[in-house]
């Protein structure tokens, strides 16, 4: 498309005349021939979305290997090769190649999910083209074609409104806003109004709910409001996860600590003289590289994948695996209303009827005049599934009456409307004309309670018809100004039965002499479970922050009733026009005093996530409209909505909810913490254990032992490396995992005393390990040469370092709660892997054949208690260190 083009579908139609407009499309209300539909689609292109294009597999598994991790598991794999230890190289080659193809892997399928909810067949639209309605696929549609609407219709591209009668349509997906705006065709003033008040243009993806229109297509495809929003996100900056930053994190502490090891080691050995600097420095990177947890990151991307199979099964269908731990840190949730804490479907909630307000449960509603007027003064229609197509409001009131046994297709049979007053915006009423028993007609009317009172005479108490005197009327006034102040939208009912029609159909003929029947009450409800959720969440220390498009007074209504706010806290309510007038540093100052936005726009979501961001927090951000995308792309992560989300909303999400439920995010909070929690578990059991073997290498250098072979690090490494840890990633939550506050951006791996423990823990297997060592070389078993007696305390060293590890695996099921009180056996995959290792390990040991291969001997009964009893000691020794922590409130 040139650039004179673009130019001329950016311009504020809104604000010019419909044939003004029509001349600029070049075009007539007769709209366009083929042949000119068909040059246009050739020069604007096809109306749809640029997504941008999808990367290839190949370059997926690239990005796998651009962590730090696994730049430094890479560094080591080139060593080992090179100091001949080409066994160590391969292993790791091996577990970093595994674990890209997980990530790979995982990648596909979650596209594959999030393609399956985006598979919505393309809306057609009903163009003129060559002097009659045609049915037109929405993407060939170009500038200049005229369109008609109706209810139920899907807007296919940005048009100016030419025609309007009784035109309602649904803008939440753009706006926000959950009300249907009602459309008119009047001239605008000024190019800076927004776009929720454009009253005179319908826009891409939004819906006709009432009346019907006609409009001249002024934008199509990225030239859209819908598309000038997704190229929004081109410019939005993606935020980098806290799993990410810790696993980085941990890689350059790792790589400091190993370099530490070879500078020490080559040191010490070069000042004893024992070896040339050849030996001592193939020695030392020996030595870093045994230091290394190469099987960690394969493990992490493991115990990610796991959760997100979890997480699927509870409907939250996670597109990038670190969003899966991020969640577990989440501070900050800002969620939508519509559609995730509310139904995002208007219910009937109260009603005034026979002067009494019930709960619209609880009334009851046989024989009543305003049961049968919110049915008949009703344009809702009934698909060929028995669905209701129609406007929110008018379709609550049909599926209420439906509730009450009132079905309104059997009663129209009997009692046919034959006239109508259509509902417009300067009356707000809307009148129906029915013939009933005896040749008589009944007169409905619904509407605004205050228009409606002004034409009333009588009210209706009990079916008697009594005049409405002043008192009456106060009445009637002070209920509907008690239920807009719950934020509920009320319509009030009257009637009026003639003995012949009248002979003009207007309302000076039809909306006079009314009698007042009844008010309806009907706010799109909070789900049921949400506020449970919100509970949860502000237990866990999580802070739920609502954004909406809808007006002030309904926000802060459902915002209360969820428990994000309380009773006459008005003061957390802040919206979108009051936002603009603080500057950014004003804003940084008061975001904490915030729970509720309303008549936001989207570069306000983008602003809230940034000023959170700012104060260290970690952000999740909801969102189905492409209004959401740019903020779902900025916060640290983004949670699109399954079945409401546009494809843009989803394409930007790192989460997907494939129900729209606040609660599954709280769900999925829960697992990510477990996650996390997991996964700090696996950091600590393979550190201290690589510490363990580290010191136990670097102090017997220092006294002149050979505790371990080079072969029997290999080996240890496989065994209790593998298994365990990655069992230890299927430990079920702890009970109080909800219970503490978010762990915040700044923590990592390592808190919570986490480090502490590596270092204590690594310091007491090597210590053990050593001491069974020196135990076997002193009191030797068997009387015999050297050789003997060393094999012997070189194949119990071995099998101590070796168990001493499997034991602690039960030691780090918590980091500070015992073991006895989580469950030492409750984990049975572990239990598995634990058996495994440990056959594993002793048929080095006990298996014919095996003792030449590993160089080791074989242990008799003594030996084997002595190599148990040592080992399992760590299990009470870490118990007792547990206790006095927990006493001294070091958790």
């Amino acid at each position: 498309m040139s650039e004179e083009k673009k130019k001329q579908l950016q311009e504020a139609f809104y604000t010019q005349t419909s044939s003004e407009v029509l001349e600029k499309m070049e075009t007539t209300e007769k709209g366009l021939s083929g042949e000119d539909a068909a040059e246009r689609l050739a020069s604007y292109g096809r109306n749809e979305l640029d997504e941008g294009s999808k990367k290839s597999l190949f370059s997926k598994f690239i990005d796998q290997f651009k962590d730090f991790m696994i730049m430094v598991l890479l560094a080591a794999a080139l060593v080992s090769f090179f100091t001949g230890d080409k066994v160590e190289a391969i292993m790791i080659i091996v577990v970093v190649v595994i674990m890209a193809i997980f990530g790979v892997v995982q990648e596909a399928k979650a596209e594959q999910a999030i393609d399956a909810l985006k598979s919505m067949s393309t809306p057609n639209a009903n163009a003129i083209r060559d002097g009659h309605v045609q049915t037109v696929k929405s993407t060939e549609l170009v500038p200049g074609d005229i369109v008609t609407l109706e209810a139920g219709d899907v807007i296919p591209a940005d048009i100016r409104l030419i025609e309007a009668n009784s035109l309602k349509i649904e803008e939440a997906a753009l706006t926000g806003e959950s009300v249907p705006v009602e459309k008119e065709l009047a001239v605008l003033e000024g190019t800076d109004i927004g776009i929720g008040d454009r009253i005179n243009m319908a826009y891409m993806n939004s819906n006709v709910t009432y009346g019907r229109g006609l409009g001249v297509v002024v934008g199509t495809g990225m030239s859209t409001e819908v598309g000038k929003i997704a190229s929004m996100l081109a410019q939005s900056d993606e935020t980098d996860t806290p799993l990410k930053q810790n696993l980085n994190s941990l890689g350059k502490t790792l790589t400091i600590a190993i370099l530490g090891i070879c500078v020490i080691m080559f040191g010490v050995g070069m000042m004893k003289g024992d070896h040339t600097w050849v030996e001592m420095l193939l020695t030392s990177v020996s030595l870093a590289v045994a230091a290394i947890p190469e099987g960690l990151p394969a493990i992490v991307t493991i115990i990610l994948a796991l959760g997100t199979q979890k997480m699927a099964k509870r409907n939250a269908l996670v597109r990038k695996l670190p969003a899966v731990e991020t969640l577990g840190s989440t501070d900050i949730i800002c969620s939508d209303k519509t559609g995730t804490l509310t139904l995002n479907q208007m219910t009937v909630e109260k009603i005034f009827t026979n002067n009494q307000l019930v709960d619209a449960a609880d009334a009851t509603m046989s024989d009543s005049k305003t049961l049968k007027i919110m049915n008949y003064c009703n344009d809702t229609k009934f698909s060929s599934e028995g669905n209701l197509i129609g406007d929110p409001t008018e379709t609550a009131l049909v599926q209420f009456g439906l509730d009450k046994g009132f079905d309104v297709r059997e009663k129209l049979e009997e009692e046919p409307r034959v006239e109508e007053l259509p509902f417009d915006s300067v009356r707000k009423l809307m009148t129906t004309v029915h013939k009933i028993d005896n040749g008589r007609f009944m007169i409905t009317t619904k509407g605004a309670p205050d228009e409606l009172l002004k034409r009333c005479e009588n009210y209706d108490l009990d079916g008697n018809v009594l005049s409405l005197d002043d008192a009456q009327r106060q009445l009637i006034l002070k209920t509907n100004t008690a239920l807009g102040q719950q934020a509920l939208r009320v319509l009030a009912m009257a009637y009026r039965i003639v003995d012949t029609m009248p002979a003009i159909v207007s309302t000076d003929e039809l909306e006079q002499g009314l009698t007042f029947s009844g008010l309806v009450g009907m706010i799109d409800p909070e789900r049921k479970e949400a506020a449970e959720a919100v509970k949860v969440a502000k237990e866990a220390g999580i802070r739920p922050i609502m954004i909406t498009g809808d007006h002030r007074d309904t926000a802060e209504a459902i915002a209360v009733r969820l428990g994000i706010l309380q009773e006459g806290q008005h003061e957390a309510v802040i919206t979108g026009s009051d936002l603009n007038e603080l500057s950014e540093e004003e804003f940084a100052r008061v975001v904490g005093q915030y729970s509720v936005y309303a008549r936001v726009s989207p570069e306000h979501k983008v602003r809230i996530v940034k000023a959170w961001q700012n104060e260290g927090k970690v952000v999740a951000m909801t969102g189905d409209g492409v209004n959401d995308a740019p903020a779902l792309k900025t916060a640290d992560i983004g949670i699109g909505m399954g079945i409401t989300g546009t494809e843009v909303s989803k394409g930007a999400s790192d989460m997907v909810l494939a129900d729209d439920n606040f609660s599954t995010i709280i769900v999925a909070v829960e697992e990510g913490r477990k996650v996390f929690s997991n996964i700090q578990k696996t950091v600590q059991y393979l550190l201290a254990a690589n510490l363990g073997e580290v010191l136990t290498l670097f102090i017997a250098t220092l006294v002149g032992w050979d505790t371990l072979l080079p072969v029997h690090l290999l080996w240890i490494n496989v065994v209790t490396d593998t298994f365990p840890a990655i069992a230890l990633g299927l430990e079920p939550a702890e009970k109080d995992v909800m219970a503490h506050s978010p762990r915040g951006r700044d923590s990592n791996f390592f808190s919570g005393g986490v480090m502490s423990s590596i270092i204590y823990q690594g310091i007491l297997e090597a210590a053990i390990t050593l001491g069974v060592y020196f135990f076997a070389i002193s009191y030797p078993v068997h009387t015999g040469d050297y050789n003997a007696i060393h094999a012997d305390a070189l194949t119990m060293s071995y099998a101590t370092l070796g168990l001493i590890q499997l034991f602690h695996a039960f030691n780090v099921k918590s980091v500070h709660q015992s073991l006895f009180k989580v469950g030492a056996f409750r984990n049975k995959f572990f239990n598995y892997a634990a058996l495994l290792s440990f056959a594993l390990l002793a048929s080095t040991i006990v298996i014919p054949g095996f003792n030449d291969l590993f160089s080791v001997s074989h242990l008799d009964g003594y030996q084997w208690a002595v190599v148990f009893g040592s080992s399992f000691a760590i299990i009470p020794i870490v118990e007792i260190v547990k206790f006095v922590q927990r006493k001294q409130g070091k958790m």
